[in-house]
């Protein structure tokens, strides 16, 4: 009785042995093959448990055997550790891999870029759009307010969160390129420099431009000349939507808060959101005596420090623009 005793202590701890080293070799085990890209897209949902975190898992492919990932995870004391998000589990990963990475936390980041010169609406459209933030994006950011970039994010960010972590983007930068502008610019306050940073962005897509553009308008600002910039009629008719043709002589004419060719100083608020180029170039503008720029025909611009210069140019660049519409007939 008393050996049956012993053989059976023994078998049973040979058996847990096994058990221990076969569950010890198969958590670190290659796991299933991806079905694609050579990784698995697994979405945890916030404050699901462990065991329902191992069938999600199982069920995407991702671990072979849900109560050995369950139970594994559990006896390492890391069950507590794993966390929520929107992973890519690559292909054949280990359960102690897979556990690792949800550990970690290391989501899935989504990306939305905000180009220069986007009007704030239609910013906002983007964010409304985009199929993997959440909740409702509030009002319209004010014209101006975003800062273009490309922002990272990951699933389950909140609209109206990314959109306000654009305008402090915007607002950080400004305070910073505020505090170091320089000295004699006839800018009263932030706001009039995004305001000239805007029509800027609008006027060129030449970054070496920049620059030039903002020192002709602050010369004119200077001076109390009109800026005559024709965004800033397009943004009176439309609100920064194209106009889809050329403007018209009626519409150069056509009083609005925003038409430079009628008010003198600055439009109300800006004509888009600039981007970090183009407000530098307000605060740090080239030293120029020119007060007008006009087309070259290439994509740039010419400049001109005289009138009489100025009507050289317009009519070199009438020229090109007779020819080019001779040569499409």
């Amino acid at each position: 009785m008393r050996r049956a005793l012993l053989f059976l202590v023994l078998v049973a701890a040979l058996a847990l042995v096994g058990a221990f080293v076969w569950e010890r070799v198969n958590f670190v085990a290659p796991g299933p093959a991806a079905a694609k890209s050579g990784q698995t897209v697994v979405l945890i949902p916030p404050r699901e448990g462990v065991a329902a975190i191992a069938h999600r898992l199982a069920e995407a492919h991702v671990v072979e055997n849900a109560d050995l990932f369950n139970w594994g995870v559990r006896i390492r004391g890391i069950a507590g550790r794993l966390k929520a998000g929107e992973y890519a589990i690559p292909s054949r990963a280990s359960m102690a891999n897979v556990a690792a990475i949800l550990i970690a936390g290391k989501s899935i980041e989504h990306k939305l870029t905000v180009a220069e010169g986007l009007t704030s609406q239609t910013a906002y459209n983007l964010v409304k759009a985009d199929p993997v933030l959440t909740g409702n994006a509030g009002p319209v950011p004010l014209e101006g307010s975003l800062l273009p970039e490309t922002y990272l994010f990951t699933r389950g960010t909140r609209r109206a969160e990314l959109l306000a972590h654009m305008m402090k983007a915007e607002d950080d930068l400004l305070v910073k390129l505020w505090a170091g502008r320089e000295p004699g610019l006839p800018l009263r306050m932030p706001l009039d420099a995004v305001i000239l940073a805007s029509i800027v962005e609008k006027e060129t897509a030449i970054p070496a431009e920049r620059g030039h553009i903002a020192a002709v308008f602050e010369n004119r600002l200077k001076l109390g000349m009109k800026l005559q910039s024709d965004p800033t009629i397009i943004y009176g008719l439309t609100h920064g939507l194209p106009l889809g043709r050329g403007i018209r002589e009626s519409e150069i004419e056509k009083p609005t808060p925003y038409n430079t060719y009628i008010i003198t100083g600055l439009p109300p608020g800006p004509i888009c959101n600039p981007g970090a180029a183009s407000l530098y170039a307000v605060l740090h503008p080239e030293h120029s005596k020119d007060l007008y720029f006009v087309a070259d025909g290439t994509g740039g611009h010419v400049f001109a420090a005289t009138i009489a210069e100025h009507q050289q140019n317009v009519s070199r660049w009438r020229k090109i623009e007779r020819d080019e519409k001779a040569a499409s007939h």
